[in-house]
């Protein structure tokens, strides 16, 4: 296994990620674990001007979990030890998955190998260079006559309820994603677009950018795939919410705080 002497590493089991919970909440460092199977390479994942080297390795079905450290799913990392490890194991864990996706060229079927500047992976046989992916979605809050709409998607935890989102198509800007995405959701159209932030999102390597827009016509209708309910609600009427690490639960907030000032 390849280690680095100080900085920060991120160890996957799966999908879970190795935490140190005694004598305080930290990620372990490089040289605590000693029996982990290597995910390939030491991954370089933050430029070094950050001062901090970091890397990332997976573990065996088999590894046996030090004393006071846990396995913890990549959404319990932000209550755990707060944004910023919440983005950078992300980061770790969909360049983990990219490094695991592109060990052979896809043209030619050689073997890749890490680019000596970029974060990329190229082929020598034939010169192809590829980029970790990264998917753009909207995700957008739609107002009417002071009230929010607000949907259920069926893959929602039970009672669960957020605002519209979905993938940009090639070709599309991001303004048209909006139209199309909430016009076939629950056959709404929306006016007034405009931007509100942007979140990545590593399940598993979207990048989620917020706006807000304004009803302009039509009634719901959910398409009843990926929607399978969806209503105008006033604040005080809300159903259960987003968790508050999303940019979904930003932009519910958001409306929120404008209402109360405006009232």
């Amino acid at each position: 296994m390849p280690s680095t002497p100080t900085g920060q590493l991120f160890a996957f089991q799966g999908d879970m990620l190795l935490v140190r919970l005694e004598p305080s909440i930290t990620l372990p460092g490089p040289r605590e674990i000693h029996s982990a199977e290597d995910a390939g390479c030491l991954i370089r994942l933050f430029p070094q001007a950050e001062g901090r080297a970091c890397s990332c390795i997976a573990l065996g079905k088999d590894f046996a979990l030090p004393d006071g450290m846990k396995l913890v799913s990549l959404r319990e990392v932000w209550s755990l030890l707060g944004e910023e490890a919440f983005v950078r194991a992300g980061r770790a864990f969909q360049l983990m998955g990219w490094h695991r996706e592109t060990r052979f060229c896809g043209q030619c079927g050689n073997p890749m190998s890490d680019h000596e500047t970029e974060t990329a992976r190229t082929c020598k046989a034939c010169g192809l260079t590829l980029y970790p992916p990264v998917s753009p979605a909207i995700i957008v809050a739609i107002e009417r006559e002071g009230k929010l709409l607000l949907a259920r998607s069926p893959h929602f935890p039970k009672g669960r309820y957020s605002v519209l989102a979905g993938f940009v198509e090639p070709g599309e800007t991001l303004e048209q994603a909006v139209h199309r995405e909430v016009f076939e959701e629950v056959s709404v159209r929306v006016k007034e677009i405009r931007y509100f932030g942007s979140q990545p999102w590593p399940f598993p390597h979207s990048l989620m950018v917020g706006f807000t827009a304004v009803w302009d016509s039509g009634e719901i209708s959910v398409d009843a795939k990926e929607i399978e309910e969806a209503s105008w609600f006033a604040p005080g009427e809300f159903p259960e919410m987003p968790p508050s690490i999303s940019i979904s639960r930003r932009l519910i907030d958001d409306f929120v705080l404008r209402r109360r000032l405006e009232s």
